[in-house]
């Protein structure tokens, strides 16, 4: 078909596999091979632009037409959801054209996704930024997670499970590394607008819920950002009052597009460092490890590939992982939002940027040992147990959280800061640990013959969680945050509001529809008496996740081995049912029986 012949066209471009040279070192394979995978791993790092996106036109406070959190977050979920996708449709091309060919195409659509990305940043375009970083972007992670894991396997096939381990700890890591950078990245290039004035002494009009402000060259649209507005900012030294939208710059755009060079740069030059092992390597390998030839196989029944889906152990296992997957999918979406919105107000000395930055560093480091800890674990306990902990042991802790936000708000203190971090810490860490060991749970259940195809079909789990996981927490939030500033508005006195908004409390739907208010901002003119409630925004999410998961717990409870009569074994290179009296025989009662 057309598609066929356009990636036939598509490999003569592309670079052809090259074999090592004899005594070439395998250790020179593992660098190109995690920096990779650093590389891709730095979506998890994502929250750090929800807050930059939101108030790209505004700067210091949402415009009227700034993008809201439920529109930004799904960009993270469009690039792990095209992830799992082009990685089990293009399964079988990587395979024949060789991780050289596949990881540059990856290179070129990661990296060349960020920079579409930021330009439609720059134009403030939404669909330019989901085409450019979500689309184009989670093609290009899915043609470049697959083949460095594939690679390193090849070069280590006595080492398999380090092998898999190094490369994959680098995407657990990848936001670990590169969230300083873009922290750092987004100072540099944020831009302070154009200050008009104090509220008070402006010309202020109010048009369909927007602000217009009189100037000497003519009428703007402005923004009024309130101090605890300035401080989640990042801009030092403003003070509170109205500027003008579309002059400045939250460095968003600009920190895309480098970031889109770095990723291309170091993938390219990883995807021309990668060689396939000479065939003498294998035969190195075996006289290190002291034996002239591979021990015979072993028998192992399997499900074919076509029967899997048929299980009911498939759908429970694929619940499960998704409910775990979701968690923490919508946990590390906000995950910088989630810490400024709940503590800084209460402890804005400690909740800084940077503070939340480092948060965000620390999620990557738990889903790194997550990867690496709790895959460990399950070879000791089995992979049935370590999934029992990933939901029975992540439910108090998301009923606990709560809990945590009433002890800050009531009496703020870093203690329940510190618990907060180490509990989300956690639940992390089991979001990598289910990743790490999930293959090992399907090839309990499904036999090994068939893993890699049965980890595809699995993965539909985690697109799937990619989006509804995000998407069900920005949709609590905002029902949750329009509850509240329609609660606290009813305290606040009508002619405050109007000398602060320029509108009745009766026009608040429409000033809430062009961010002309905030929850902050109302605030300022609320009576003392009345609670902030933003730390309590996503609560009903924590619970909501607890109940998830108290689902995926059931789920994993009951699950039972896949009955005999799915099962098949080969003999003498035919795939037989293992029922069949032709098995019996093969085998012998004995050997039968057990399996």
């Amino acid at each position: 078909g057309i598609f066929s012949r356009f990636v036939s066209t598509l490999e003569h471009f592309l670079p052809k596999p090259r074999e090592a040279p004899e005594g070439m070192s395998r250790w020179l394979m593992v660098p190109p091979a995690v920096a990779t995978h650093l590389c891709l791993g730095s979506v998890f790092a994502w929250s750090l632009f929800n807050e930059p996106l939101g108030r790209e036109l505004g700067v210091v406070a949402k415009a009227a037409s700034d993008w809201d959190l439920a529109s930004v977050v799904p960009v993270f979920s469009t690039v792990l959801a095209l992830h799992g996708i082009t990685a089990a449709a293009f399964g079988l091309w990587q395979q024949r054209a060789g991780i050289r060919a596949s990881n540059t195409l990856g290179a070129l659509c990661w990296g060349g996704g960020l920079a579409l990305g930021g330009a439609g940043v720059y134009v403030h375009s939404l669909p330019l930024l989901y085409a450019g970083f979500g689309l184009l972007g989670g093609i290009g992670q899915g043609l470049s997670y697959v083949p460095p894991i594939a690679a390193l396997i090849k070069w280590f096939p006595d080492k398999k499970g380090l092998a898999g381990g190094m490369t994959i700890m680098g995407f657990g890591g990848g936001a670990l590394l590169f969230a300083p950078v873009i922290s750092s990245l987004l100072s540099h290039f944020r831009c302070a607008p154009d200050f008009l004035g104090p509220l008070d002494t402006a010309r202020v009009a109010v048009e369909g819920g927007r602000r217009m402000v009189e100037t000497a060259t003519g009428r703007v649209e402005a923004v009024y950002a309130s101090a605890s507005e300035l401080a989640a900012s990042g801009f030092e030294g403003l003070e509170p009052g109205l500027y003008a939208v579309g002059t400045g710059s939250t460095g968003a755009g600009q920190t895309l597009s480098v970031l889109g060079a770095i990723y291309l740069s170091t993938m390219l030059a990883s995807a021309a460092a990668f060689r396939d092992p000479p065939p003498s390597l294998a035969r190195a390998v075996s006289a290190d490890a002291g034996t002239s030839a591979a021990p015979p196989p072993l028998v192992e029944p399997y499900v074919p590939i076509g029967r899997v889906m048929r299980t009911p152990q498939f759908w429970q296992l694929w619940l499960t992982f998704g409910c775990v997957s979701a968690s923490g999918m919508a946990l590390v979406s906000v995950a910088s939002t989630m810490m400024r919105e709940i503590f800084a107000a209460s402890l804005p000395l400690v909740v800084t940027a940077g503070f939340a930055t480092t948060y965000v560093s620390a999620l990557s480091f738990a889903n790194l040992a997550g990867r690496l800890g709790w895959a460990s674990l399950s070879d000791k306990i089995g992979t049935k147990p370590i999934f029992g902990i990933f939901t029975v042991g992540a439910v108090p802790i998301f009923f606990a959280v709560p809990t945590f936000i009433h002890m800050m708000t009531d009496n703020p203190s870093t203690l329940p800061l510190m618990l907060f971090y180490g509990s989300t810490m956690m639940t992390f860490s089991f979001f990598g640990g289910a990743y790490a060991a999930c293959p090992s749970y399907e090839s309990n259940l499904f036999g090994s013959k068939n893993v890699g195809a049965v980890h595809g079909r699995m993965l539909t789990a985690s697109a799937t969680a990619s989006v509804a996981g995000p998407m069900a927490l920005t949709a609590m939030r905002r029902s949750a945050m329009d509850t509240a500033v329609h609660d606290v508005a009813n305290h606040v006195d009508p002619d405050a509001f109007e000398r602060q908004f320029g509108a009745p409390v009766s026009e608040l739907d429409t000033l809430l529809s062009s961010n002309s208010v905030s929850l902050a901002q109302l605030m300022e003119i609320a009576p003392e008496e009345v609670p902030d409630p933003t730390p309590f925004l996503y609560n009903s999410t924590l619970y909501s996740a607890a109940a998830m998961l108290s689902l995926a717990a059931l789920s994993n409870l009951t699950i039972r081995p896949v009955s005999r009569a799915h099962k098949f074994v080969d003999v003498e290179g035919v795939e037989v049912p293992l029922e069949s009296e032709e098995a019996r025989t093969a085998l012998g009662d004995e050997v039968w029986k057990k399996l």
